[in-house]
């Protein structure tokens, strides 16, 4: 019997990609295996919006390598956003590399390995993956994609090359699929797309959805319990939006608003479309509809001309929009994005001086945030066991993870009383009574 190895990076999209790749490599008898070692087709699903990701993914090649050379029939495969990008270059950098596909043409992946001595890239039809097999990771949690790609074209990102533009998918599909779901036992969908705010703008102009209007039909989804989405541009978050994450029951209270940067020269070199003005007004609209959100960001560092102003600007965007945390990074070139050409690169030393006080100020805060919790009761999906001793793990309606005692059961909604915090975590007992 035939065995894989899957190791993937990236966004929640490329975790619903991995699940669409291992549901088809065991549609075809192959057995999933821990260890690079055990495996016959090796495969990684790979992320290129940062150099990190493209590190990474060469560290583990090196032992696909390895492991090839002791037997040479081994098919190593390389599917993701790198290979979209780079093509048939993928083989000029990893030569024993056999098979590489892009994240659109998962449904080629089948053919590929049965072809496999035909070495190259493979292309399907280039259209959304919600016609393939998944193997869920909890049988009561779900990724469900509603659009993929992006047209925004962002300076420094490139997403638009890996994943092509905007393409939304026809929202009675969706609303199947989410009904298939709830029938199957799923409590939770979290809704995936590059820019989900944009989703049905690309759809005919006659009876055209909107993002909002599309959780509004899914809260109507029997047995259905929390929908989650992301992520959101600030640019496009709507008032009717924000109505909907105040008023739809299934709905939770949290929003991923990636702002980037606090300082509005940069976010114009960027190409973002908003100002830091525009990005508040959106923060408060979403807290005065929402009193219980929790709103979360991405922060880079270091773009290209970044001064010591710009970078205080971005501190002061963390200190007045209160996130309750913030995905930190140091902006790295993208070879065909408009950023990699800009002049004046900031020095090394100098983004990581401002990446560590950037760390530091969102981890106050989040520490703040989650400390404000304590005393309270809160809603917890159970996940599983908690890697913190004899503890359960789970999440709260506004995405926070909790370490909890009492009885549980994977798949329960259960009320936990909060008695402790951490910067990131919140810990407890189940509430009596629930």
């Amino acid at each position: 019997m035939k065995t894989f190895y899957l190791r993937s990076f990236g966004c929640q999209m490329n975790d619903h990609d991995a699940e669409r790749i291992v549901a088809l490599l065991e549609a075809d008898g192959l057995v999933r295996v821990a260890r690079v070692d055990d495996a016959d087709v090796i495969v990684y699903n790979t992320c290129t919006v940062r150099r990190s990701a493209d590190d990474r993914l060469a560290g583990h090649l090196g032992e696909a390598a390895r492991v090839k050379a002791l037997d040479p029939a081994r098919v190593v495969v390389v599917a993701g956003c790198l290979p979209q990008v780079e093509r048939e270059g993928i083989f000029e950098r990893f030569p024993f590399v056999d098979v590489a596909l892009g994240p659109q043409h998962l449904a080629a992946l089948s053919g590929a390995l049965r072809a496999c001595g035909q070495r190259g890239f493979f292309d399907g039809d280039g259209g959304l993956s919600s016609a393939l097999p998944t193997h869920r990771e909890r049988p009561f949690q779900a990724w469900l994609q509603v659009m993929s790609g992006c047209t925004n074209f962002c300076s420094y990102c490139i997403v638009p090359a890996a994943r092509g533009p905007e393409r939304s998918r026809a929202a009675d599909d969706v609303v199947a699929e989410a009904r298939a779901l709830a029938a199957d036992g799923v409590l939770e969908i979290t809704l995936l797309g590059q820019n989900v705010n944009a989703y049905g703008n690309d759809l005919p102009a006659s009876g055209r959805p909107t993002f909002a209007g599309l959780l509004g039909a899914l809260d109507d989804v029997p047995g259905l319990r929390r929908l989650r989405f992301t992520t959101s541009h600030p640019r496009d978050l709507s008032d009717a939006l924000i109505a909907a994450v105040a008023d739809l029951p299934t709905v939770c209270e949290h929003v991923h608003l990636p702002a980037q940067s606090g300082s509005d020269r940069v976010l114009a070199a960027m190409g973002r479309g908003y100002t830091m003005d525009w990005y508040l007004r959106r923060v408060d609209a979403l807290r005065a509809a929402v009193p219980d959100i929790a709103i979360t960001t991405d922060l880079m560092v270091g773009f290209p001309g970044e001064t010591d102003a710009d970078f205080a600007d971005t501190i002061a965007l963390v200190e007045g929009a209160g996130f309750d945390a913030a995905f930190t990074f140091v902006y790295s070139p993208r070879p065909g994005t408009p950023a990699a050409t800009l002049p004046d690169p900031v020095a090394p030393e100098v983004a990581g001086e401002r990446i560590a006080r950037l760390v530091g100020v969102t981890q106050d805060q989040s520490r703040r945030r989650r400390a404000a919790t304590v005393g309270a009761t809160v809603e917890v999906l159970v996940e599983g066991e908690s890697r913190h001793g004899h503890l359960w793990r789970g999440r709260t309606r506004q995405n926070v993870t909790v370490n909890f005692s009492g009885p549980a059961a994977p798949g329960e909604l259960v009320p936990v009383l909060v008695t402790g915090s951490t910067s990131t975590t919140l810990r407890g007992r189940r509430a009596a009574g629930g």
